[in-house]
């Protein structure tokens, strides 16, 4: 079935650019999952995004409670289309239930209460163990600059995969 909208959860703000960036592409609806509770209906299809906290898709639950979800997308630190099994793990999610991954952004400045808490110890654990790491791989290079000066990743090459996965050529005809 064909998705009838694009709902999302974003705590920092990367996760809505990549859904207002997929909606601009596929010409779907979007919305932030509370404002989704009142204006689309129960049971509708949607493609989820999500922010990733633990390899876990921050709002999934309760969205797969209300609608049907076509396709699931991950936003996070990690590369684009990476942590894919360990997501659909995490959330016993279906193998037959496309999910995707995007690398997001960081700025520590736009994290609170205990978000900030847990990725301060993350900076500081993960990031002295990737400093120390004598042979990184140009993934955990791009994780460690992020870590210590925080940016945004976002970009529209990032949603080559769903947008393949939509049929996107359908899209701008």
């Amino acid at each position: 079935m064909k998705p009838n909208a694009i709902i999302y959860t974003s705590n920092t703000g990367y996760t809505k650019q990549y859904a207002d960036l997929l909606g601009e592409k596929t010409r779907l609806p979007v919305y932030n999952l509370t404002e989704a509770e009142v204006k689309v209906p129960t049971g509708t299809p949607v493609i989820y995004l999500g922010w990733l906290m633990a390899g876990k898709i921050q709002g999934y639950g309760k969205a797969a409670k209300t609608y049907r979800i076509e396709a699931l997308c991950g936003v996070g630190m990690g590369a684009t289309g990476s942590q894919i099994e360990e997501i659909q793990r995490i959330n016993h999610l279906s193998e037959d239930l496309p999910v995707f991954t995007v690398q997001g952004g960081f700025d520590m400045n736009k994290l609170h209460g205990a978000y900030k808490v847990m990725m301060t110890i993350m900076k500081r654990t993960a990031g002295k163990a990737l400093e120390e790491k004598a042979d990184r791989t140009s993934e955990e290079d791009m994780m460690l600059h992020m870590l210590n000066h925080g940016g945004n990743q976002v970009s529209e090459e990032n949603l080559a995969d769903i947008l393949d996965w939509y049929g996107w050529e359908r899209c701008i005809a």
